[in-house]
């Protein structure tokens, strides 16, 4: 693992030029360009809050927002990971280099957009205080967002390695990706606040709602929304058995990647 780290540095120049290649793939072509990144999360947000307005599901602007931005970072690097591997067969068959260095460029890239969104995300919460009249939430637990972006990305780039090679084995994996995160997206809580989740448990027995936060995704969004708008974290050790998961994730895709890499050319 930690000769992995050592690798990717060494060949740092490689990721770097892999990340810029990502990302300019990702915009090419397009006469906005890195304008969608900011603009794709404001269009998710006004259709899903006029859907969730026609279900009067009680959730602010702001924590829907928060929802959707952390979510498309999840959504787009997972998608992104099925064909980091099986989409370059003629590097992988006869270039000589740390193969980990694809997903790990795929994650830094999509990174690079996700930091961008949350500039969008600040001026909308200036603009959102103004105009509602609501005061700006400036607690101390914004200095845990740095923490928990982290903590979202070794969570994406261990299911990134894990994705990524699996793909290489079974090429189904493509195909049952979109299935598994609209699965993921409605067991967590980016259209609904946690708060919602509790109640409904509350009344089928705490099992319930200790099973749904032990979902990785669940406890992240829910980080954002406490760093960002102070909201209140989850009281149950499960919360924080879930957030340890992220780290154990990123240990089990990688050594996954690293114990397979070697035969990843006989199966392309």
């Amino acid at each position: 693992m930690i000769e992995s780290i050592r690798n990717i540095y060494l060949w740092r120049d490689l990721v770097r030029n892999m990340i810029l290649r990502n990302l300019r793939i990702r915009y090419k072509g397009s006469a906005l360009g890195f304008f969608w990144t900011m603009i794709n999360p404001l269009f998710m947000m006004g259709i899903y809050f006029i859907f969730i307005s026609l279900l009067k599901i009680p959730i602010s602007l702001p924590q829907l927002l928060i929802g959707i931005l952390a979510w498309q970072f999840f959504t787009m690097c997972l998608s992104d990971s099925v064909a980091v591997i099986t989409g370059y067969p003629s590097l992988i068959k006869r270039t000589h280099f740390p193969r980990l260095i694809f997903p790990f460029s795929m994650v830094a890239a999509n990174l690079v957009n996700f930091l961008l969104s949350l500039l969008v995300l600040a001026v909308f919460l200036i603009v959102y205080t103004l105009a509602s009249g609501h005061p700006l939430y400036l607690g101390a637990s914004w200095l845990l967002l740095p923490l928990v972006i982290v903590l979202q990305t070794i969570l994406i780039l261990g299911l990134a390695n894990f994705f990524s090679c699996l793909n290489v084995y079974f090429k189904d994996v493509e195909h049952i990706m979109s299935i598994i995160l609209l699965a993921w997206f409605f067991l967590s809580p980016i259209m609904y606040p946690l708060a919602k989740v509790r109640e409904v448990a509350a009344a089928k027995g705490p099992w319930i709602f200790n099973l749904y936060i032990l979902n990785p995704m669940a406890s992240i969004v829910t980080c954002y929304r406490h760093a960002i708008l102070g909201s209140p974290l989850p009281e149950t050790l499960f919360f924080y058995l879930s957030l340890l998961l992220s780290p154990i994730i990123l240990i089990l895709g990688t050594r996954l990647f690293l114990k397979k890499e070697p035969y990843f050319a006989d199966e392309m």
